[in-house]
């Protein structure tokens, strides 16, 4: 065999993962708003005297740099796609940002719940007039990020009861981000006109602890979609059974051994063993992967099923599999 032959056999592993990624100038669009409404509100807070300010000032910038982390992680994917030391691309560099703004997400909440708690026990006097006007400029912006980063037609509902970007764990996490801002200016709004106007300042550090319960449920959420991609783990039943029926479809072939896992948002990556009494060439059976399984990397190994004979009977195929 020559050389210069075996790039018949040879491909790329960049799989899409060097292009702009429509989230990454939605989510560079988000940080520029969420950065410029920290300043101002820092340096208003600073000018005027205000804590409120200064303090919601100082929370968005840790949203921002929440953010920022996911933008970072467009442009590392985007840059590094190709270098070798990526065995399948930078696809799993989504995941991990993801897994990453989580984890910042789960310990905002826990400070929420923390100070909240102890306000509600000790309570302190509140600006009510400054502090509403902080959270309607708070829901404003946030929202109009939120609203940025969902983008036209590319969205879906879980159970959570929110929508998000079903293979974009990256912008998914910085949506999360915005929403979780958003959901806290929404009920410290609530609280506050309560306060303002039935006297109920009880109900400001219980919709702390509210928000910070919703915000856990969908980082944990976030969590375990993460993991599971960060671990290989197997992709769901159905999506593996189609896998298997279609390759069995033909010839009597039997699959030995299937895993399917993801390695990008969006594709997948999978290791076949095919036993077959009368077995086809690898490409016959990478032919038989359904397309809409975005299987972008599939290895096959085919074996040919000996004939193992107990008395005058030939055992089953199915029989002679492991497990």
């Amino acid at each position: 065999m020559h050389t210069q032959r075996l790039d018949w056999w040879q491909h790329e592993h960049v799989f899409g993962q060097d292009q702009v990624k429509a989230g990454e100038g939605r989510t560079l669009l988000v940080v520029l708003l969420t950065s410029a409404m920290m300043l101002v509100e820092i340096a208003a807070g600073l000018a005027f005297g205000s804590m409120a300010l200064l303090a919601d000032g100082l929370h968005m910038a840790s949203h921002a740099s929440a953010l920022g982390i996911s933008l970072f992680a467009y442009v590392y994917a985007r840059r590094l796609a190709g270098h070798p030391r990526y065995s399948f691309g930078t696809g799993k560099v989504n995941a991990l940002a993801g897994f990453a703004s989580a984890v910042l997400l789960v310990i905002f909440a826990a400070v929420m719940a923390w100070e909240s708690i102890a306000r509600l026990v000790h309570p302190i006097p509140i600006a009510l007039d400054q502090a509403l006007v902080v959270a309607v400029a708070g829901l404003l912006v946030n929202g109009a990020s939120a609203w940025i980063l969902a983008g036209p037609g590319h969205h879906d509902h879980d159970d959570h009861g929110h929508h998000h970007h079903r293979h974009d764990h990256n912008l998914r996490a910085a949506y999360l981000h915005v929403l979780a801002d958003a959901l806290t200016s929404v009920l410290a709004i609530v609280a506050l006109l309560a306060a303002k106007f039935f006297a109920a300042t009880w109900l400001d550090p219980v919709m702390g602890v509210v928000g910070a319960a919703l915000v856990t449920r969908w980082s944990l959420g976030l969590l375990r979609d993460t993991s599971r991609v960060l671990l290989d783990a197997q992709l769901s039943g159905g999506t593996t059974d189609r896998l298997r029926q279609a390759l069995e479809a033909q010839d009597g072939a039997r699959v030995a051994d299937l895993h399917l896992w993801s390695i990008g948002p969006g594709i997948h990556a999978a290791a076949i063993v095919v036993v077959s009494d009368e077995p086809r060439s690898p490409d016959h059976y990478r032919r038989l992967i359904p397309p809409d399984l975005h299987v972008v990397h599939a290895t096959v190994e085919v074996q040919r099923c000996p004939h193992h004979l107990v008395g005058n009977d030939e055992v089953p195929m199915r029989d002679r599999l492991p497990g």
